[in-house]
């Protein structure tokens, strides 16, 4: 009955969370036209950064380039200080993360882009995939073999159960919502949130065990997590295999357009 009741909440909440977005955009559109608001979209910066995805879908490359910087240097001290294995696993990632978010930034602010560039950004972040899921089984691995997980004091654990279950349904939904823009480098960027997503819910499972349960039944807590992990692991592994061979059609397909074209403008002798 107490594993029943913990599926049967873990359920709830997420149906609560999905409603929540749309309460969101339901008093979002009374908000627009309150005075401040209008005000602050007067606002050129402002008013793009709330209309325009594809301009927020950028702004947000820099918001998480620096945060994975922050949370990497945070975990590479603690691991060098406390001499932790773990604490730099986490670090490993998070600089992966960074890596990624600085090579889509920097074409984005080069000018005279190309389809084919785009491409090549997105394979590499698919290569980069690739390397991060090896950080995040030793991540599981750690958790499975330490018998332990993260922990957040008091009342924050569920904060970060609001956080970590949004950052979740919003980082799916934009995988499948910028799809349509047809922009390799945006969507990889939305696959990364959608990575540290799924890192973030593995976290919040590790901290509810220790926060709620598995303290008298430490197997369970191990199943748990490596179910948990591995489902993790094999949806990372499977979205860096399907940018990897996705990027390497579309550039075969543009070399071969291009070799089409050379020879068509080629003027020959009489």
């Amino acid at each position: 009955m107490a594993y029943l009741a913990y599926f049967l909440s873990a359920y709830a909440f997420i149906i609560t969370i999905t409603g929540i977005a749309g309460i969101v955009g339901f008093v979002r559109q009374g908000i627009d036209q309150h005075p401040l608001v209008r005000k602050a979209l007067g606002i050129p910066l402002v008013s793009r950064y709330l209309r325009e995805d594809m301009f927020r879908a950028e702004t947000g490359l820099y918001q998480g380039f620096f945060i994975n910087l922050l949370y990497a240097g945070i975990k590479m001290f603690s691991g060098i200080l406390y001499k932790s294995v773990w604490f730099v696993t986490l670090a490993v990632y998070y600089i992966l993360l960074a890596v990624m978010r600085a090579s889509l930034l920097h074409y984005v602010r080069k000018t005279g882009k190309s389809k084919v560039s785009e491409w090549k950004r997105y394979r590499l972040c698919g290569i980069i995939l690739l390397f991060m899921n090896i950080a995040l089984a030793g991540i599981v691995i750690l958790v499975i073999h330490q018998n332990s997980g993260f922990e957040y004091p008091g009342m924050l654990i569920y904060v970060m159960a609001m956080y970590a279950f949004y950052a979740a349904i919003a980082a799916v939904r934009n995988v499948v919502k910028f799809r349509r823009y047809g922009s390799p480098v945006l969507s990889a960027a939305k696959v990364i949130n959608l990575t540290a997503a799924l890192v973030s819910m593995l976290s919040l499972e590790t901290a509810m065990l220790t926060r709620f349960g598995a303290a008298d039944d430490p197997m369970f807590r191990k199943i748990m997590t490596a179910s948990t992990g591995a489902g993790i692991s094999i949806i990372v592994l499977g979205m860096a295999v399907f940018m990897i061979v996705r990027s390497t059609k579309q550039l075969k397909l543009a070399r071969v357009k291009s070799e089409k074209t050379e020879s068509c403008n080629t003027i020959l002798p009489d």
